[in-house]
């Protein structure tokens, strides 16, 4: 596997008209995934350790993991078409009769969620990280731009 992924971390998150710019990769190169307010909101909240009332979705899906004696191994984000973006999670389950590992279907940015909550790793199949588009010199305008509206002085 480790030839066919690339390991990838969340870089940014930024709120966009539609929803928010989830900015991923790594030293090499940074692509973004566009996704709705509320997902972009929870990744946001589990980056910064922000401590619920109540369980969100994506927490009562941790909880119903643990609940079953699932793991969460990682997620790959493995294709993407059309400006959409596909993953899946790798789950195993460990029970008496043995091992078994389970591939899910999902969301890139539910998968995000889950494994910046579980601590697990991010996966960017290379193929797909090599056919982004790198975003590494946006980001870091996005960024300057943040820090000179907070200082309201030009940032070098």
């Amino acid at each position: 596997m480790q030839n066919d992924v690339v390991a990838a971390t969340i870089k940014g998150v930024m709120p966009t008209p539609n929803g928010c710019a989830v900015f991923l990769g790594n030293d090499e190169k940074t692509f973004v995934i566009y996704v709705d307010h509320s997902v972009g909101n929870a990744i946001q909240m589990t980056l910064d350790g922000v401590k619920k009332d109540r369980p969100l979705t994506h927490d009562l899906i941790g909880s119903i993991l643990l609940g079953l004696g699932t793991r969460l191994e990682r997620i790959v984000i493995n294709d993407a078409r059309d400006k959409t973006f596909f993953a899946r999670i790798f789950l195993t389950m460990e029970n008496e009769l043995g091992t078994k590992i389970v591939e899910i279907d999902a969301r890139p940015s539910d998968s995000i969620v889950l494994s910046l909550q579980q601590k697990r790793p991010i996966y960017v199949a290379r193929a797909v990280f090599e056919a982004v588009e790198d975003m590494t010199e946006i980001l870091e305008q996005v960024r300057k731009q943040q820090a000179e509206d907070d200082t309201g002085e030009d940032v070098p």
